[in-house]
């Protein structure tokens, strides 16, 4: 099977959590799509690659900026928008930064669950919040794009705080599809499986987005980051103009069982 060619040239994405992992999958799929990238990540260097991903767009013959940023920071996230506008502005708002950190729910600290929600949930919110609020001024109707999880909709011992967040993403996701379809602009998500992104090795950077090393594969017997990326750029495509407030499932089939 041939895979679908998607054209963003002329349109600027931001990616959050961009500099590795699903975050850096997706940035690089837009980027070779056409679309300049802005790649906003607590840090610059990525985890388990040579180069940074604006660097590694760049090399590809792409267009990218990166933009250093904490998502639980709003006034961060403001000046990741206004970098975008230095571009024409936001046109897809990719938040994808996440963190994971677990414990039984009796064991969990509240400063702990506070910092995880920050990122997961208050992160998307504001990014969400920002990108609309750019896209309105403009007059320019784009498409956001979160990255939830089956963990949105599946609960898992041990990861009461991740597992909270990412279900406020998927209702935040919900919410912000009713309340901005009247401005033209959609709001869906994307819900990865367990996909190895260095997540669950004690590596403890918050550019990681997906569910730590547990306890069954997904039937399809892989978890690449790269699978994962397609969808993003489906949502934000016009193929997928009539789909808003929708959680698509890229897990490779492990919530079926």
């Amino acid at each position: 099977m041939g895979a679908v060619s998607y054209d963003y040239a002329d349109e600027t994405v931001i990616v959050t959590g961009g500099s590795s992992g699903i975050g850096r999958a997706v940035a690089e799929r837009f980027g070779a799509a056409g679309a300049t990238v802005v790649v906003a990540d607590v840090r610059e260097e990525p985890k388990r690659a040579d180069a940074p991903t604006h660097e590694a767009i760049r090399e590809a013959g792409g267009q990218a900026t990166f933009v250093e940023t904490d998502v639980s920071d709003p006034g961060e996230i403001a000046l990741v928008v206004e970098a975008a506008r230095e571009f024409g502005g936001v046109d897809v708002m990719v938040n994808n930064a996440g963190i994971y950190r677990g414990a039984p729910l009796l064991d969990a600290d509240p400063e702990t669950f506070d910092r995880v929600y920050g990122v997961n949930a208050r992160g998307a919110f504001a990014g969400m919040q920002a990108a609309a609020r750019d896209m309105i001024d403009r007059g320019e109707p784009g498409s956001i794009v979160n990255t939830a999880s089956i963990s949105s909709e599946l609960a898992q011992p041990g990861h009461a705080m991740y597992d909270a967040s990412k279900g406020a993403v998927m209702m935040l996701t919900r919410v912000a599809a009713l309340e901005l379809a009247e401005h033209g602009v959609r709001v869906n998500a994307v819900a990865p499986g367990p996909v190895d992104t260095g997540i669950g090795s004690g590596d403890t950077g918050e550019s990681e987005t997906e569910v730590p090393s547990i306890d069954k594969s997904a039937p399809m017997g892989r978890a690449a980051p790269a699978e994962v990326a397609g969808p993003y750029l489906f949502l934000a495509s016009e193929d997928a103009s009539y789909v808003t407030g929708h959680l698509l499932y890229a897990d490779g089939g492990y919530a079926v069982f």
